[in-house]
């Protein structure tokens, strides 16, 4: 390199340095090697040093590196349950993914986080305890990626002083992002993997608008994003949700190693919503019945029922743009008996949907559940695990049999689109269910994601057979427990 461009590089790492005075020593230096990475890395991709200079410029970091961590956030009433959880050998755990149309620069990946994770403070946080509840604490620290070793959704050690309660990690042209679900949800969490994935692509030369749920790093964050809505709920009269007699479970021995197995079904889109037109269904309907089959299918028992978990986006009621927890859920169930084929699931499918799905009754349970969360406001922590698992019922996995969670169509920002070719979801094991089921669609491709605890494959191959029987044109792709 000439001088010129050595002092050009000098000045900017320099002014990167400026910026990141909150963190430790050593983290400032894990920081400051990021960026230089990152420069060598453009400039081997025949970037100018002026271009690759602009495009890293510290002003990114938006003053976020700059002053000691103060701000702290209570965890929403859905979360609080959660920390609980991890002594009962399960940590909610999901994965969001975004495939691209090319291999991850890990380089860039890494830069793009810095840039990202300024703009969701309350991620940028390590679980605490306090007296009564724990509770999310904002941390300055060297927020990094990782190289995919793991199957999804592998537990994180939030036990450790200033530790994440997210990790980002990339394999070929996949990028993904796994919270522990104290954080936020589906909605909320793909807004952070969308900005992110975005900041990428804008680090590689793709400017874009923000706009379709990728917010603008520039911006200060919104309170209205970290609001705990349940705060704000108005309370109804009358319980739902959590109380209820066991449901039917899948036969299968659990295997030690959870998640034995990932597997994805990669649908096409338009093949998929011709069948749910000859049906007159949604997709969600479409696909719970098919659970319901593949379940029944699944088990070798000859009474109860089958009961299937079903989150819903409370957004929807209110356009509340909150990036914390604010789902509620509700159950379709029949009988082993009332299972027998695609029509008569649909029929009853389709009612129970819309019974059940009403507003009004999703802030029945919501109102449940600020209640619950009241009812053990003074109980101190250390006495509050075991009356806390019991009363929430979130423990209860043997209240349902599997779950269906659909986080609908994804869409990126127009100038980015070509660069993505699919998304999915993965969702957390539980100890007894043998199966869990996520959906999310990007364009031509509709990805079906099922969670395993066992070998047993007759879930999985009930539902490839009904899938490809009605015409959805599918591959199957997917990791098990014993691959290298």
């Amino acid at each position: 390199r000439s001088n010129s461009e050595k002092e050009k590089l000098d000045s900017f790492l320099a002014d990167v340095s400026s910026r990141i005075t909150a963190l430790s020593r050593s983290a400032q230096k894990l920081m400051l090697g990021d960026f230089a990475l990152a420069v060598n890395h453009l400039l081997s991709k025949g970037v100018s040093l002026d271009e690759a200079l602009r495009r890293l410029d510290g002003k990114n970091l938006e003053g976020f590196y700059l002053y000691p961590a103060k701000e702290w956030f209570p965890l929403d009433n859905a979360a609080k349950a959660y920390p609980f959880s991890m002594k009962h050998d399960q940590m909610p755990m999901f994965r969001l993914s975004c495939y691209l149309k090319d291999y991850v620069e890990p380089e860039i990946l890494q830069v793009a986080l810095l840039f990202t994770i300024q703009r969701f403070p309350s991620f940028a946080t390590t679980l605490k305890k306090g007296f009564f509840w724990h509770y999310l604490d904002a941390t300055k620290r060297h927020f990094n990626i990782e190289n995919e070793q793991y199957l999804p959704c592998k537990s994180i050690n939030v036990g450790m002083t200033g530790s994440q309660s997210f990790r980002v990690v990339y394999y070929r042209k996949r990028i993904s992002v796994e919270f522990f679900h104290v954080l936020t949800d589906g909605s909320g969490g793909m807004v952070f993997l969308k900005t992110l994935v975005s900041q990428y692509l804008r680090l590689l030369g793709h400017e874009f608008t923000p706009e379709k749920g990728v917010l603008d790093t520039r911006e200060p964050y919104k309170p209205s994003e970290v609001a705990n809505e349940f705060a704000e709920a108005e309370l109804k009269r009358g319980i739902s949700g959590f109380m209820g007699s066991p449901a039917v479970q899948m036969s299968g021995k659990i295997e030690r190693v959870r998640p034995y197995a990932i597997l994805h079904f990669c649908m096409d889109t338009a093949s998929l919503k011709e069948v749910c037109r000859r049906y007159e269904c949604t997709v969600t309907a479409y696909i719970l019945a098919c659970m319901m089959l593949s379940i029944r299918h699944s088990t070798e028992g000859v009474s109860g029922s089958v009961k299937i978990q079903v989150p819903i986006n409370m957004r929807k009621f209110n356009g509340s743009d909150t990036l914390r927890n604010y789902s509620m859920y509700f159950n379709v169930d029949a009988t082993l008996g009332d299972i027998r084929n695609k029509e008569e699931m649909i029929s009853i499918i389709k009612q129970q949907l819309s019974e059940r799905s009403r507003r009004e009754e999703m802030e029945k349970m919501m109102s449940t559940t600020i209640k619950m969360v009241s009812s053990l406001k003074y109980i101190p922590l250390s006495l509050k695990a075991p009356v806390a698992s019991i009363g929430y019922g979130y423990m209860g996995d043997s209240l349902f049999t599997s779950c269906l969670s659909n986080l609908g169509v994804v869409e990126m920002p127009e100038e980015l689109a070509e660069f993505v070719d699919m998304f999915d979801f993965v969702l957390g094991v539980s100890p007894t269910n043998r199966a869990a089921c996520a959906l999310v669609t990007y364009g031509s491709n509709a990805v079906l994601s099922i969670t395993k605890n066992t070998k047993d494959p007759l879930f999985e191959e009930k539902m490839y057979e009904l899938l490809t029987d009605d015409g959805v044109v599918l591959s199957v792709n997917g990791s098990m427990e014993n691959e290298d």
